[in-house]
């Protein structure tokens, strides 16, 4: 997989053939990033980090500081190799779930999270992660199309899958 654009455009991230996870389209993470712009000096939060191709895609268009939660170790293990490649200083990661994670953090400017689809806490996913939202900072959740989820969203859809973006 392929980082898209930015200082770090034409990198590969490694991913894990074996494993039933679903990495971002290219063509959802070219959208997404065209909706957000520019992310100079921005703090970004990428929960179900997964392989991370969403924070590093962030991390090349200008983010100063991107966190990582994942609660798997094969992946945190992934990520950890992959972060290797870039500049230090940038990436944090943690082994932890998302929820454990926006129940003690700070504030980010961007928070993305990409839960499995079948995930029945959306809408406390969308609670929380609102709380921890700067000001005009936004909240991107991807989902299933047609996933029943809290008023105040942009929807933007993509074959199955569905972009909500809520902006304070």
């Amino acid at each position: 997989m392929r980082i898209l654009a930015g200082r770090y455009k034409g990198r590969s991230i490694k991913t894990i053939q074996t494993q039933s996870y679903r990495p971002t389209q290219s063509r959802i993470r070219k959208s997404l990033f065209d909706i957000l712009g520019p992310l100079d000096g921005l703090t970004f939060l990428d929960l179900y980090a997964g392989s991370g191709i969403i924070g590093f895609e962030a991390a090349s268009r200008g983010a100063m500081k991107i966190t990582f939660v994942e609660k798997q170790l094969l992946f945190v293990r992934l990520l950890s190799e992959n972060t290797r490649e870039f500049d230090d200083g940038l990436f944090k990661m943690l082994r932890q779930t998302a929820f454990h994670h926006l129940r003690d953090c700070g504030k980010y400017d961007i928070i993305f999270a990409d839960p499995p689809y079948r995930s029945d806490e959306l809408v406390e996913l969308v609670k929380l992660s609102l709380e921890h939202i700067t000001k005009n900072g936004r909240f991107i959740l991807e989902s299933k199309k047609g996933a029943q989820l809290p008023v105040g969203a942009d929807v933007r859809v993509y074959g199955d899958t569905q972009l909500n973006i809520w902006t304070l």
